[in-house]
């Protein structure tokens, strides 16, 4: 690979272990020379963070990203170090455990906006905060999946929340596009990440993307990452309020 991201600085809030996609898209905006900046939510996470930081050479900063105030602490602790963002990566989600593992109609109240608030206002929180440390445009990125467009079964509020991300996605693309900062989402096929693994009859789903995809396998957190250097570089630079599916194809596919 080339210096694609060389001298941008890119946020990745969401790195929570080595497994995780948005570790893999800090590798691989490493490789192509882009700073770093990691996010931690409390310390129980802070260990981990900082162990993975240490591999990449990256910074890390805490954010817990239902809090306003610590949105706003993170981009004045970026302010005063002098940094400039060129690209943040969103890689949040959360939905209780109890309100994936019934049918959705049974989606309690509380459920359903603790779905939305953590895996899609948020990221209208962090491109709001962040937007002002895009002197010089952008690229915001975020991470979906099919459940957002179809029925999936066990994704239940997940899916409603990430259809909502994708609306979110358009309308934060039209409102930052004047000041040249793109909003894109990567929708990926099913991986095995250790919030994945929170899916009941996940092993089920992997079998059955593998043997219908095009492609007759399973999505690799490589092409997930590959993906997101090419939306952060120039390269993308056109590209804006999309979905881009990443999945070995399987979203085409009907009967």
């Amino acid at each position: 690979m080339s210096d694609l991201l060389n001298g941008k600085t890119a946020l990745i809030l969401g790195v929570a272990n080595r497994w995780s996609l948005a570790f893999a898209i800090a590798q691989a905006f490493r490789r192509e020379n882009a700073e770093l900046v990691l996010t931690y939510q409390g310390e129980r996470q802070r260990q981990t963070v900082e162990e993975l930081s240490a591999e990449l050479g990256a910074t890390i900063l805490p954010c817990d990203v239902t809090v306003d105030a610590e949105i706003g602490g993170l981009m004045e602790e970026l302010r005063r170090a002098g940094r400039r963002l060129d690209a943040v990566v969103h890689s949040i989600a959360f939905a209780n455990r109890e309100d994936l593992n019934r049918p959705f109609s049974e989606t309690s109240r509380a459920g359903f906006l603790m779905a939305h608030e953590v895996s899609a206002y948020s990221l209208v929180a962090v491109a709001r905060a962040a937007a002002p440390l895009m002197t010089a445009g952008g690229s915001i990125l975020t991470l979906s999946y099919l459940g957002a467009i179809r029925v999936i079964p066990n994704y239940n509020v997940m899916g409603v929340a990430k259809a909502a991300l994708e609306a979110s996605v358009r309308y934060l693309a039209s409102d930052l596009g004047p000041s040249n900062i793109r909003v894109n989402a990567i929708s990926a096929g099913p991986v095995k990440t250790t919030s994945a693994r929170g899916i009941r009859d996940f092993s089920s789903i992997l079998d059955e993307v593998a043997r219908r995809a095009p492609l007759r396998r399973n999505t690799e957190p490589a092409e997930v990452a590959d993906t997101a250097v090419f939306l952060a570089s120039d390269l993308a630079r056109g590209v804006t309020g999309n979905v881009l599916y990443v999945d070995a194809g399987f979203q085409i596919m009907g009967m």
